[in-house]
Parts: structure tokens; C-alpha cells; sequence
């Protein structure tokens, strides 16, 4: 504590999750970094980890080994001290005098005498016995400020947590519960709030610290939402293209053949521009072991042919008609890029109620319409006819797109550091947001989805700017 540097030491049992406290509260999930096993004693000595902000260091923890003989070392430390309730000064002597026998209880001893704060960790699921009670009374003994916490285990067992809570109560300033395995975003930060509630002589470093947190984590959420906003501009505006000559335009077997391999490549590109989005996502918020893929084949895209993904995400029939008639001009433009620019602007022409019809009947048809990229071939002009796909006609196309975004944007910050599974992340089944958008954000989205459909993506700051407060706003509200 010399530097002035708040610290505290994670201390408790063997295998009670004391690592991957530490882990998820600090998203650290690289093994290497720091270990997290279910193998009692992968902790065997005293490991600090810093919380920096622009260099500065603002906060350590400390991992510590866990308690592995507490009875015997309370007796000792009893003994050392003789009549009366032990202090620093026994403590001291104990960590200085006793042999190896007594190894994990002197490194988890050491920071906690030079200075550092207790986080003790227990599990709830397990039975309250005498060993525990020891642990107790040696950090009473420490004279520390002192926050306990119960971590709740996969298992979810909390059989004797009210018992767990009483001793607890009388032995340290602050009890805490925690799930180190599910532990969002809120909950790592209301830890973090715990601790001044327990350090009060760096409660000035501690709230500086609380507050870097707060507008990095915002600073991270725009970053995010800028990756979004590309992703879908560069989705939209994805044309694939194919020379076509004179023979395979006037036989419909080479044509349709022809068209097929043109949506294959469309749907490989939009895949590989889907991977990069999540790839951006995944080093913003520090996951290694929640990955985009584990081989080329590993990860799933969003499966625009499957009925369930146009049911549950994306916008109903009601609300992209609303879209369609509050953009007026746009929602017939949107019209135009489905078919296929064929209409020569003719539904730009009618305006909003047409727009908005449109929109309507596009919206509600069965998904293998939807994504039939046959609507949006056309002939480019000049000599040399070609081919040229994308995007598909749907309306509800760009929606899905988003929905599909931020359902994994949702698994990206539920996923806790303190997990050592390797997962990849795929396309989840749950409801999308954009159903629940506010109507002017819709609006907003829906001229812009238009535009860039249109290859017309607005260069004004103004409306990027715009558009990347929408996506911001809308990732805010994910996982809440």
C-alpha cells in the first residue's frame, strides 16, 4: 500500500471461485493471465491484478491460495499470542515464525498485513463447519475492512445460505452476493460500489475508479455501435455480379444456374462481413474463449431462409408499413431495390401511402419470397451483360440484419469472464428488439436502411451522427 494504490486481497477456500471472482470482475478470460479451474489449488501463490486507466493504476486485487489448514493455523496463531484475542502484531509473528506447514495461510496472510482490504469468498451450497469459522475469525483477526462474498455456483445450490449469512454478518462489514459465472456488466460495477462502502480512506480513488469504469464501458458501447452501423451499411449496399452472354440470358436452365451461384457468393460475402461485425465485437469486449469461429465452418450466420428467424426478428407487417409511410418517398424507393429497379422510379412517384402498402404486403410474405434473390436481378447497361444480386427485396430485410446484431451484442455481454468454456457464437432463438423500437427511431433507420440499400448511403456527418446515437440508444437497452 506504499504507492497509495487501493488493494484487496481475494481470499477463502480452496475451490471456491476466488479466481474467477477476479476474472469476470476484471473480464480477464485468458487462462494464461489468469487461471480458473475447477482443480483445487491452481492458485498457489499470491498474483496481482491491476486495474489501469490511462496508465494509471487505479485499484489491485489480489489473488491469493486458498485457506488449506485454517483450524490448525487459528490454533497456532493462538498459541503465538497467548491470552486474549489476537492482533496484527501475532498475525505477523505467525507469517514470519511458522514453517511450510502453513504456506497457503502465510501468502494469503501477506498483503492483508501490508495494508490490503478482504474480499472473502464462500459458497453458499456448502455446509457451515468449523474450518469456515476459523477463516472467519483469522481475517477478523486482521483488523481489515472486510466485504464477504457468496458466490453462487453453477449449480445454483444455495441450501444454506440464510445460515451462511448470520455468521457472516457478525464477522465482516459487508455481505455481498455474486454469481462469477453470470455476473453482467451491473453487477460487476455494484461489486465495485461495495467496496466503498467497506474503504473508506480511498473512497476518493475508489469513486475516480467507479467513474473511469462507467465512461469506458460507454466509450466501448459507441465503439460497438459504430462496428454495427458499418456492418449494416456495408450489408446492404453488397452487390455480387456475374457475366452473363447471349446463350445462358435465353436458356433458363443456365440462367437459373447462373443466378444460384450468384446467391451463393452473395450469401458467402454477407457471412464474411457478418463474421468480421462479431470478430470487432468480441476484442471491444476482451472475449478469447467466446469466439466468432473455431474453423471456417463453425459459425452460424443468420439463417435468413428459416421461418422462425423472420418470425421472431425484424419488424411485423403493421410497423414496416408505418416505416414505409413515415419515410414518404423512401418506402418507395425501397420498393424500386426490390424489384429489381425494373419499376423505373414509378413507386417513388406515389409517395407515402403507396410506400406504405407496400411495405405492407412485402413485409408479410412467407420467407423463401423474401429472400428469392431472382427479384433483384438485373442487366447492367453497356456492351457487357452481367448479372447483379443483391440486396434481397425484403423490406424486412435490413430489420432482420439489426435484430440479428443485437440478439448476439445481447450474448456478447451476458457471456462472464470467469467462464472457461470455449463457446462460439452463434445465431440465438430468442425475441429481437426492433419490434419494440420507438416509432421516430424506426423512421430514422428505416430512410437510412433505404438509402444505403439504394447504393445512396448519406455522407452527411449529421445523419451519421444520427444513426450511430439510434444504434447506441439500442444497445443500451439490450440485456436490461
Amino acid at each position: 500500500m506504499s504507492d497509495g494504490v487501493p488493494e484487496f486481497a481475494v481470499v477463502g477456500r480452496v475451490n471456491m471461485g476466488k479466481s474467477a471472482v477476479i476474472a469476470t470482475l476484471m473480464e480477464i478470460d485468458d487462462n494464461d493471465v489468469l487461471r480458473v479451474s475447477p482443480t483445487p489449488g491452481e492458485t498457489t501463490r499470491a498474483q496481482a491484478h491491476k486495474v489501469v486507466f490511462g496508465r494509471k493504476e487505479c485499484v489491485r486485487f489480489i489473488d491469493t491460495p486458498g485457506f488449506s489448514r485454517p483450524v490448525e493455523a487459528m490454533r497456532a496463531i493462538q498459541r503465538i499470542h497467548g491470552e486474549g484475542t489476537p492482533g496484527r502484531d501475532s498475525l505477523r509473528r505467525f507469517v514470519q515464525e511458522e514453517g511450510d506447514d502453513f504456506r497457503d495461510e502465510k501468502s494469503l496472510l501477506e498483503p492483508l498485513l501490508d495494508g490490503a482490504g478482504v474480499m472473502y469468498v464462500v459458497d453458499p451450497g456448502r455446509p457451515l463447519r468449523d474450518d469456515f469459522l476459523a477463516e472467519m475469525e483469522i481475517l477478523r483477526w486482521t483488523g481489515r475492512p472486510r466485504l464477504a462474498l457468496m458466490n453462487f455456483r453453477e449449480d445454483g445450490n444455495a441450501e444454506f445460505e440464510e445460515m451462511w449469512r448470520e455468521k457472516l454478518g457478525s464477522a465482516f462489514n459487508l455481505v455481498r452476493t455474486f454469481d462469477a459465472h453470470q455476473a453482467k456488466y451491473e453487477q460487476r460495477l455494484l461489486l465495485m460500489k461495495a467496496l466503498l462502502e467497506i474503504e473508506e480512506a480511498n473512497r476518493g480513488r475508489l469513486e475516480e475508479t467507479i467513474r473511469l469504469i462507467e465512461m469506458e464501458w460507454d466509450e466501448r458501447r459507441n465503439e460497438a455501435a459504430e462496428v454495427a452501423r458499418e456492418f449494416l451499411a456495408e450489408a446492404l449496399e453488397l452487390r455480387v455480379r456475374v457475366k452473363i452472354d447471349d446463350k445462358d440470358e435465353r436458356m433458363p436452365t443456365r440462367r437459373k444456374q447462373k443466378e444460384d451461384e450468384l446467391k451463393v457468393k452473395y450469401f458467402e460475402r454477407l457471412k464474411k462481413l457478418e463474421r468480421k461485425c462479431f470478430g470487432k465485437l468480441l476484442v471491444i469486449y476482451r472475449h478469447h474463449l467466446l469466439k466468432v469461429e473455431s474453423g471456417e465452418e463453425a459459425f452460424q450466420d443468420i439463417d435468413l431462409e428459416s421461418e422462425e428467424v423472420w418470425m421472431k426478428w425484424g419488424l411485423s407487417r403493421g410497423q414496416l408499413a408505418m416505416v414505409g409511410a413515415a419515410a414518404g418517398a423512401a418506402g418507395g424507393v425501397a420498393i424500386d431495390a426490390a424489384t429489381g429497379f425494373f419499376s423505373h422510379g414509378i413507386f417513388t412517384a406515389i409517395g407515402s401511402v403507396g410506400g406504405g402498402a407496400a411495405a405492407f404486403f412485402k413485409g408479410g410474405m412467407l420467407p423463401d419470397l423474401k429472400v428469392d434473390m431472382r427479384d433483384g436481378v438485373k442487366f447492367s447497361t453497356g456492351e457487357t451483360k452481367e448479372l447483379v444480386m443483391g440486396p434481397p427485396g425484403s423490406a424486412n430485410f435490413p430489420w432482420i440484419l439489426l435484430d440479428g446484431v443485437l440478439v448476439r451484442y445481447g450474448r456478447i455481454l451476458e457471456r462472464a469472464h470467469g467462464r472457461r468454456d470455449v463457446e462460439v457464437l452463434g445465431a440465438a432463438d430468442e425475441e429481437g428488439y426492433t419490434k419494440n423500437f420507438p416509432q421516430e427511431r424506426r423512421k430514422l433507420l428505416g430512410k437510412w436502411f433505404v438509402d444505403c440499400a439504394k447504393g445512396n448511403r448519406p455522407v452527411g456527418k449529421d445523419v451519421e451522427v444520427k444513426i450511430l446515437w439510434a444504434l447506441e440508444e439500442a444497445m443500451g437497452e439490450v440485456g436490461k
